[in-house]
């Protein structure tokens, strides 16, 4: 039986991607089958569109060494996706048929940008997990990487109630992301964002947003117990010297890792109402390439796809 799918068979920009018939694949014994309702844009697809890290010659040898040297591995990609339980294998457990999933497919040969997509119930790299009652399948497809990264990167850095943390690319995924967490967690939030997301980033928690267009951070005269660059642009050399005398810093660029225990953290959050994913524009499918373009041109909190509704 065929499906749709996006596949990618050179590195390159946005017209690389190209939809297609293929076969649609089969679970094994501790596979789930999942027709996927929505996927997103994320840095991670992006970057592998693209088979290189800007301004990293080493991190895309590194890149192209584990995901393929001349062209990508994983031929659909996609590592975000929502969706419903189409079936189960023999030896899954906490899953059926109808259920509403979220989850990655990181590690894994194939990716979300397809109709249909077979995920371990569990493996080393990436996470499935049931869908937050409270999220739309569109919101639960943003939630996974960006709000894990988060969550992570803020408990290694030690944030803890009263602490004041400073938040750049606070209209990102990561960052708003943060902000949100921040707050949960009883911390201060300075967060930093362009002109045109100044509003909706306080809208979503932060005590005192600062335009960078109008203000040059590096030159505050504050001092923080924590900075978290989560724009991926900023130097840490430019940014170290705003913290206090014990500060703590740390950098989007830092690796984390997907696990379902970080999300059990989310989904209490989620269930708080303190956490919620923000969706900037959503594209068809057959948009995919449109998507990956507006993307590039900066958005606010996440784009997604839609590939099964």
């Amino acid at each position: 039986m065929q499906m749709k799918a996006v596949l990618i068979k050179k590195y390159g920009g946005p017209e690389v991607l190209q939809i297609t018939a293929t076969t649609k694949p089969i679970p094994r014994n501790r596979e789930i089958l999942v027709k996927v309702s929505y996927a997103t844009v994320s840095t991670g697809t992006v970057l592998l569109r693209r088979g290189k890290v800007p301004d990293s010659l080493l991190l895309t040898i590194l890149m192209r060494l584990i995901f393929g040297i001349t062209r990508p591995r994983q031929e659909i990609p996609g590592v975000e996706f929502s969706g419903i339980v189409e079936e189960v294998g023999a030896d899954v457990q906490s899953f059926k048929k109808g259920d509403e999933v979220y989850g990655t497919t990181t590690g894994l040969k194939k990716g979300a940008y397809a109709e249909y997509v077979c995920i371990p119930e569990k493996w080393k790299w990436g996470v499935i997990a049931h869908k937050p009652k409270e999220l739309s399948l569109e919101e639960a497809a943003a939630l996974p990487v960006g709000a894990m990264t988060a969550l992570e990167l803020l408990t290694k850095a030690g944030l803890s109630a009263g602490d004041h943390i400073l938040i750049t690319g606070a209209s990102g995924n990561v960052g708003n992301y943060a902000v949100q967490i921040a707050r949960y967690y009883g911390a201060r939030v300075t967060a930093v964002c362009g002109t045109a997301n100044t509003e909706w980033v306080k809208a979503t928690g932060a005590d005192e947003v600062i335009d960078y267009k109008k203000q040059d951070i590096s030159r505050l005269s504050n001092r923080f117990d924590i900075v978290f660059e989560a724009s991926g642009r900023i130097r840490p050399s430019l940014l170290k010297p705003l913290l206090k005398k014990k500060g703590r810093f740390t950098s989007v660029k830092a690796l984390t890792s997907e696990k379902n225990e970080k999300l059990i953290t989310i989904h209490k959050m989620i269930e708080a109402g303190k956490l919620r994913p923000v969706i900037d524009r959503v594209y068809r499918l057959n948009q995919v390439v449109e998507a990956h373009h507006y993307f590039a041109q900066g958005k606010k909190g996440n784009v997604v796809i839609e590939i099964g509704g």
